[in-house]
Order: structure tokens, then sequence, then C-alpha cells
């Protein structure tokens, strides 16, 4: 009788190794992310102009046609593409991590390669839940407040002074709440994740859930500072984000290094 072919072993596997944060590593990454400001201010300060600059642009320009009621969400959604900013910053992280000197051309042509690489899916799809995040605040400013176009004194009075206003406001911080936890969870490490290996964006986004889902209560923890910081950082004319943007890039970065690694090859 003839014997049955012997199985063929698996190919071992190769995913990312994902290690539960603890607030040691938040702790340890901060202090890391200021060692490289500091090193590097230069760099920190060229991509926080860059956030900051934009800031400014959407709370002056819906304002300025007449879309106040579009101010506070877009500034609330601007923070959700920061991570796709700091690209810059991950990359200068990286060089001083392999103990090089960052160069302006090296680091911006780096920025610059991320357009035609799996990065560039990952911004779309950020700048994807940004749009998808405005429309909903548009469809709920018309449910409570109609289509007419409030100016900013009637508007602030219809939003804190009124039972729609605050319904209106709770039901925004819900939505927003939510979309921003899914988004925290697909970006939290795929950025800097995607800017070190040549990975496709679905295994990416993949390592970044598995990352939160491995330690919820650390993560989710971080998310709530990050946000909440960059809440006060935008308050004085979005001017904190000069270092802020800067300081919490570096400090992605090095999360991101403790937490995710790779089987040795084969």
């Amino acid at each position: 009788m003839t014997e049955p072919p012997s199985p063929v072993a698996a190919p071992p596997s190769r995913d990312p190794i994902i290690r539960a944060a603890t607030v040691g590593d938040i702790k340890a990454s901060l202090e890391s992310g200021w060692s490289d400001l500091w090193a590097a201010p230069a760099y920190g300060l060229f991509f926080g102009a860059i956030y900051w600059l934009g800031g400014l642009a959407l709370l002056i320009l819906p304002a300025r046609f007449g879309y106040v009621w579009a101010v506070f969400p877009l500034a609330a959604g601007f923070a959700l593409i920061g991570p796709f900013v700091a690209v810059g910053l991950y990359e200068v992280s990286r060089l001083r991590e392999q103990r090089q000197t960052p160069t302006w051309r090296g680091v911006l042509a780096t920025v610059w390669r991320q357009g035609g690489r799996e990065l560039s899916w990952l911004a779309f799809l950020t700048i994807f839940i940004f749009i998808i995040w405005m429309y909903q605040v548009r469809m709920l400013y018309a449910l409570f407040f109609g289509f007419a176009t409030l100016d900013p004194v009637a508007f602030a009075r219809a939003l804190f002074l009124t039972a729609d206003g605050w319904t209106f406001l709770t039901v925004g911080t819900i939505v927003g709440a939510v979309m921003a936890l899914v988004t925290f969870s697909v970006t939290v490490v795929s950025f800097p994740l995607l800017l070190d290996r040549d990975l496709d964006v679905v295994t990416a986004i993949i390592t970044s859930v598995r990352a939160v889902q491995a330690s919820p209560a650390v993560m989710l923890g971080w998310g709530a500072v990050t946000a909440v910081v960059m809440f006060l950082a935008m308050a004085p004319l979005f001017a904190g984000l000069l270092v802020v943007l800067p300081l919490w890039g570096h400090a992605t970065w090095h999360l991101y290094r403790r937490l995710v690694s790779f089987p040795p090859p084969a």
C-alpha cells in the first residue's frame, strides 16, 4: 500500500510581532521624542509650522465665507491628518536611531517618495475619514438648525442657549469620538510602520489595530491624552502645535519601535 505523502510544514509567519504597551512605554516614548526634538529642532519647527498654518487656514476661511458652524468641527477633525504631516518627523527619529545625521535633502526626499508608496493610501484613508466627519457635521447642522446661514453671535446663541444646540453638541461629540477611535486604531502605528517597512497598507492597518487590542487601556488612554493635548495646543490660534506636533510625532515613532518587531529572516 502506498504511504501517504508527508505533510509539508507551513512556512513561518512573517507578520509583525506585537508587544503589549505599558505606561512606561508611553513615558519612555515621550522622553525619546523630546530628545529628538531638542537635538533637531529645525525639523520639528518646520513640520509643526506646516500644521499650524493649515490650522489657521481652517480657522479663518470658513468664518470668512459665512460657514461659522464648520470652524469647530474642522479644528477637531484637523487632528486626523496629523500623523501624515508627521512623516518627516518619523524619518528624523529613524535616522537618529541609526546614529545618522538627518539632512534636509534626505528627509524631504523621503517624504516625497511616500506619494508612490502604500503610505499614500493610508493618507488617503485618513483624509476620507475627515471628509466623512465634515459631512456628518453638516447633516447634523441641517437637522437641528436648518439650512440658514447664521452669523457668529446668532450661531453661538443657538448652540449654547437652546435645547437643539445642546443636542447637536452631544450627538456631534459622540459621532466624533467614534470616528476618532477608529482613526486612532488604524493609524497609531501604521504610519511609522509603512515608513519603516515595505508592507501593504492592509497589513499595516491590521497591525495597528492589533497593537490597540493588545493593551486597550494603555493605548486608548494614550489616544485620549493625545486628543486633549492637541485640543489645548489649538487654543492659542493653533500656535501650540508648533511644539506639540513634533513632540508627538517623534514620540509616535518611538512607541511604534517599542511595540512592533519582526521575526528574524529564515
